[in-house]
């Protein structure tokens, strides 16, 4: 059986995470592994104060801070199982039947691979638990995440919504390919309404690029239709998803028509960052 990995750490994105990826794992007939990573330093004290201090009163706050220690991280753990069994219960509420749980203390990225290999894909949200604080900015675990990982990346929009109507940015790059690919072979896709859209400096050049991706999805029996349209990618992804109702946007993790930034394609940065809803990213 598929397995997914979802990665959870409490913050308001967690509930459509667990809405999205109930919906994924029912078209896929997976299983989810819930994941709450503590980071190394949770629930340890964020100031050693006991340097300025004499020898006797030293002793004393040591020892009362190694049980503030404790105590932090027992509470981060109660947390971290808090999380895993409220999203255990939305995704069997969904419909998920095989769900597993699991707490691990470490480094996200480390975690991440150590399992990856027997994941199908990775679903997160957005941005973390300083999310009301980070409106204008990606999660910094999201990015690592997409960096490293070999499997696709499901990014959870704040609110979930069925998804029913499918925006394929597709620029002819090899993850762009990667993504045509695999959605040819997936069952997620079966019964969506897919457009996939190439823009460019030349619209019928465009189009036709969007064209040779549409007849790989019709050959998969996958109802797509091309589009493409002059304007920089940024622009014009952002004014269809937000005038014309679509409810997924699939996108490579590179492209190739800028340089590309140090941590994902610059195109895909801005697109994560500023729409509403889900981004599935492909490498």
């Amino acid at each position: 059986m598929d397995k997914i990995l979802t990665l959870l750490d409490g913050s308001a994105y967690s509930e459509s995470v667990c809405h999205h990826t109930a919906w994924i794992a029912q078209k896929l007939h997976a299983s989810v592994e819930a994941m709450h990573v503590l980071g190394r330093r949770e629930g340890a004290a964020s100031t050693d104060l006991s340097g300025a201090l004499g020898l006797g009163a030293r002793s004393a706050l040591l020892e009362e801070l190694s049980t503030l220690d404790e105590q932090r991280a027992r509470l981060a753990q109660e947390k971290g199982y808090a999380i895993l069994e409220d999203a255990k219960t939305l995704l069997e509420r969904d419909g998920v039947s095989a769900v597993t749980l699991r707490l691990r203390k470490g480094d996200l990225l480390d975690t991440v691979r150590e399992v990856e290999a027997d994941m199908r894909a990775i679903t997160m949200g957005k941005r973390g638990e300083g999310a009301e604080f980070a409106a204008g900015h990606l999660g910094s675990n999201l990015e690592r995440i997409i960096r490293i990982s070999s499997v696709p990346v499901f990014v959870a929009s704040r609110e979930f919504r069925p998804i029913s109507r499918v925006l394929v940015a597709y620029d002819g790059s090899a993850s762009a390919d990667v993504a045509i690919e695999r959605m040819s072979s997936s069952p997620v896709f079966t019964d969506l309404d897919i457009c996939v859209l190439c823009t460019g400096p030349n619209e019928a050049k465009a189009t036709a690029t969007a064209e040779k991706a549409v007849a790989r999805l019709h050959d998969a029996n996958l109802s797509a239709t091309p589009r493409g349209a002059a304007g920089e990618p940024e622009e014009v992804l952002g004014k269809l998803v937000s005038e014309e109702g679509f409810d997924l946007l699939v996108m490579g993790a590179y492209g190739h028509s800028r340089i590309r930034s140090l941590i994902i394609g610059s195109t895909t940065t801005a697109m994560i960052r500023t729409v509403k809803i889900p981004v599935l990213l492909y490498r």
